[in-house]
């Protein structure tokens, strides 16, 4: 391949095919059930709990595995549009037995000056990166965990994705939104009050979210096409009440 200057700026995608986000929030919210609903969706499912939606789905079940699924994901000869990694912490774990097995130690830290530590990271940053520089969306599902933070001055709980630290920053790095589903209680048209299932994207000191394209308004309802149709409209357009005031996801 040739390299060559460019001669025009890029302009920002409005394509949600085209991204990579990490998806994350306590067990049975809707997680799964929120990726399945991005474009030709394909779950490649490192854990049991998709019996109940209707997806495409690979089992991988171990680092060969996953590899061995990504590697016809790259091909291309396929319909899909977006892939599912459900979910992420197992996926890394596969990785992490994958490298120990390879050098014969059982944990990451068996081996001397941090090698274990950086063979593992160097791996899943490899994979994650080609996965994520491909024409296809990529969706990382995680569990949360809350986390103690101390600082020199205080000490506060954050809800963060439930990944290794050396696992997390290498995501982190490479997504462009992470959304935080959560619960938020409010009221419905006759007053009563509901708990309603929510995306949280902008950061917070209690929990972990961001959203680099900048479209996307501060809370939202788990719901996937209220969350496009929040994209493509932008934060400078007015919210639609149900952005806001709605009724809970089902």
């Amino acid at each position: 391949m040739t390299i060559t200057l460019p001669s025009a700026k890029t302009k920002p995608s409005l394509d949600l095919s085209g991204k990579t986000i990490l998806v994350y929030g306590p067990p049975k919210i809707g997680k799964s059930t929120f990726a399945s609903k991005f474009p030709d969706a394909l779950f490649l499912e490192c854990e049991p709990g998709l019996n109940q939606l209707e997806v495409f789905k690979v089992p991988t079940y171990s680092w060969t595995d996953f590899l061995a699924a990504c590697k016809l994901v790259a091909a291309g000869d396929h319909r899909f549009k977006t892939i599912v990694i459900d979910t992420v912490d197992n996926a890394f774990k596969y990785c992490s037995d994958a490298i120990c097995a390879k050098h014969g130690i059982e944990y990451e830290g068996d081996l001397e000056h941090g090698k274990g530590w950086a063979f593992v990271k160097n791996e899943w940053h490899r994979v994650l990166t080609r996965l994520a520089s491909l024409s296809t969306g990529l969706v990382l599902i995680s569990h949360a965990v809350d986390k103690q933070i101390k600082t020199r001055t205080e000490e506060y709980t954050k809800t963060q994705p439930s990944l290794p630290d050396r696992a997390r920053n290498v995501v982190l790095g490479l997504v462009d939104m992470i959304l935080y589903c959560d619960t938020a209680v409010g009221k419905d048209d006759k007053g009563n009050l509901i708990t309603r299932r929510i995306i949280r994207t902008k950061p917070h000191p209690a929990y972990e979210a961001g959203d680099r394209t900048g479209r996307l308004p501060e809370a939202l309802g788990l719901d996937f096409d209220e969350f496009q149709k929040a994209f493509a409209r932008g934060v400078g357009a007015p919210a639609a009440p149900s952005d806001i005031n709605g009724k809970a996801t089902q």
